[in-house]
């Protein structure tokens, strides 16, 4: 498998020197031996000039926002426009988002406030994510999809995230507001880290206690490596 990785934001403080940074966590997730990645500074301006020379693109998961006024947005939003059909294109939180303004959907900042902690959805059973009746893994996004683009289907969702995960079967892409590439030891580091800050002492407390749930962040992975492997469709 060659999977490009199109990296979008990088874990605050100190957390890239402990766990690795976005790139690494997809890899630890996705790959296998044989396996090939190569990482694309979207925010330097890096974009694969050849999609189709991948077997699949990865959006990673940022603190940006798709509506914030950065000058390489509206150039990763072409490009996965370009590549739509080209090859497996995956998004994964922000990359969720981006994917669906991209695709004539649209994304705000939510008044539901912060999504942090082990957050389970309903999976639909016609979807990607079909079989698993829920699946639960880190939430940590304020920006959700609030109207998908007209050609995506519903993959999985809650009360809190409606529009949970998305695939667009003709454009050979799918795509998740979870992040199965949060091992739970990264995932409770950032929590710490955002405690007092864009957390508060309740609900960064409650979102470390809902990981003593289960979280099927493994499974997820393999989903979307099983959508890779089968040329991005569904």
């Amino acid at each position: 498998m060659r999977l490009a990785i199109l990296e979008t934001g990088a874990p605050p403080g100190d957390l890239s020197e402990r766990f690795g940074d976005y790139p690494a966590m997809f890899r630890r997730l996705l790959l296998q031996s044989g396996d090939a990645a190569e990482t694309f500074d979207v925010a330097l301006g890096q974009l694969p000039s050849d999609p189709a020379a991948w077997d699949a693109c990865l959006v990673t998961g940022s603190s940006a926002g798709v509506y914030d006024p950065l000058p390489w947005i509206a150039p990763l939003k072409a490009f996965l426009n370009t590549a739509s059909g080209r090859t497996a294109l995956v998004g994964v939180c922000f990359g969720h988002q981006v994917m669906a303004e991209a695709f004539g959907g649209r994304v705000i900042k939510s008044p539901k406030g912060w999504g942090v902690g082990l957050h389970r959805y309903e999976a639909r059973p016609d979807g990607w994510l079909s079989g698993l009746p829920t699946l639960a893994a880190a939430a940590s996004h304020q920006d959700q999809v609030v109207e998908p683009p007209g050609d995506a289907r519903l993959a999985a969702a809650s009360d809190f995230t409606p529009f949970g995960a998305l695939a667009y079967p003709e454009r050979r892409a799918i795509s998740i507001q979870l992040h199965p590439e949060f091992e739970p030891d990264y995932a409770l580091a950032l929590i710490e880290a955002r405690r007092g800050n864009r957390y508060t002492d309740a609900q960064a407390d409650a979102a470390v206690a809902s990981y003593a749930a289960i979280n099927d962040r493994m499974e997820v992975g393999r989903r979307l490596r099983s959508f890779i492997e089968a040329g991005g469709r569904i």
